[in-house]
């Protein structure tokens, strides 16, 4: 396995795009080869701009029946030996969820990227995040994922890169978990000049799903590559036979993919810090309320309350050793979310601080007032 230098796709310096066309180049600069997607609002525009892009840069784009065809499409192509992703949205993700199971069995890398919704079922279409607790839980087998949140269209860009990056170093699928508002911002972004890619590790002849590396990671060759690959998503040994009665098979599997991500939290799970060297009460916050968040933390800064954010970059794995040092040094914890209160209650867990939710789910943003009234209502 190692890291290579690119050259962008784009012509390097600032340029001005659409969210959902920032996760479209962020896709083509990761030279992603493959796509297989099915049309759901607020996620098409991503689709659409990838029907354009894609064949343009050589890649493969295919429009399927569903989306347990497109995610099943992007597990065969991902053994293909190329990386590969789909789009959708809450009732499609719902869809996908057997398909990134298997996808997390078979350790098939590739990235899902999900324009959440309010719920549940169809739901509202608009703006919402719904998906938080699904990202973690949504298959069978409590295995974990890796889930990042962006909140602005570089990051989209930025956060696309990483996420293949993610799925090829660790071999599973990463959950890209954008939103309607900000897929459908505009935004200037800065394109680098070059990228770093990971790119999967092959080492010929040796078992694709056992290893006694440290960290947990076969070497994954591809189909046509002259290995003899057995791959099911039933309980298998190293060299991919079924051993479905085998308690021991099953111990060891299940425990290096649990041990995988797990023991590699600190180099996933990314957070930043605003204003929290003095304050005595943090807002922690995701995705698109973490802006709405700053904004309400640099107002009441203001009117005197020393008050901080963490972002949390990285939903899943979670950073609860993030939450519990910030947990330490504040008297509460105030998380809002577009939701009526999902990743409050892991919060709550990690920290034994007061913790207040502050949940919308009407498919709006929650806007800075709003969370700033909530702060005052937790410090009165």
């Amino acid at each position: 396995m190692a890291w290579r230098t690119v050259s962008s796709t784009l012509t390097p310096g600032r340029i001005y795009l659409s969210g959902a066309d920032a996760i479209v180049e962020g896709a083509v600069a990761a030279r992603c080869g493959f796509f297989a997607g099915y049309p759901i609002t607020p996620i098409t525009e991503v689709l659409e701009r990838i029907a354009v892009r894609f064949p343009e840069e050589g890649a493969a784009f295919m429009q399927m029946e569903d989306e347990i065809a497109s995610v099943c499409s992007c597990i065969g192509a991902s053994w293909a030996g190329v990386k590969a992703m789909t789009v959708t949205s809450g009732p499609g993700f719902s869809l996908m969820q057997e398909g990134i199971g298997h996808a997390i069995m078979t350790e098939a890398p590739l990235v899902v990227v999900d324009g959440q919704r309010a719920g549940p079922s169809t739901g509202q279409v608009t703006v919402g995040a719904g998906d938080v607790m699904q990202a973690r839980w949504g298959t069978h087998g409590g295995i974990p994922t890796i889930a990042l949140a962006p909140w602005s269209v570089q990051e989209l860009y930025d956060g696309t890169i990483r996420a293949f990056n993610l799925a090829e170093q660790y071999r599973l699928p990463v959950l890209f978990m954008a939103e309607a508002a900000t897929t459908h911002l505009n935004e200037p972004l800065e394109i680098p000049s070059e990228v770093q890619l990971f790119e999967r590790d092959k080492n010929p002849g040796q078992p694709p799903f056992g290893t006694e590396s440290p960290d947990g990671v076969p070497p994954m060759p591809s189909f046509g590559e002259r290995e003899k690959l057995l791959v099911t998503a039933s309980t298998h040994n190293p060299w991919g036979f079924r051993r479905t009665a085998d308690p021991a098979t099953e111990r060891i599997l299940t425990s290096r993919l649990f041990n995988k991500i797990m023991m590699h939290v600190s180099d996933i799970a990314e957070v930043e810090e605003y204003s929290l060297d003095d304050a005595e009460l943090a807002v922690v916050a995701y995705g698109f309320t973490a802006r709405s968040a700053l904004a309400a933390v640099e107002q009441l800064r203001q009117e005197g309350l020393k008050v901080g954010l963490l972002r949390l970059k990285t939903l899943w794995p979670f950073p609860a050793a993030d939450i519990a040092r910030i947990g330490e040094r504040v008297k509460t914890i105030v998380v809002p979310e577009m939701n009526l209160g999902q990743l409050v209650h892991v919060v709550s867990a990690s920290t034994p601080c007061r913790v207040v939710a502050y949940s919308q789910m009407d498919g709006t943003v929650i806007y800075p007032s709003a969370i700033a009234e909530a702060v005052r209502k937790a410090c009165s």
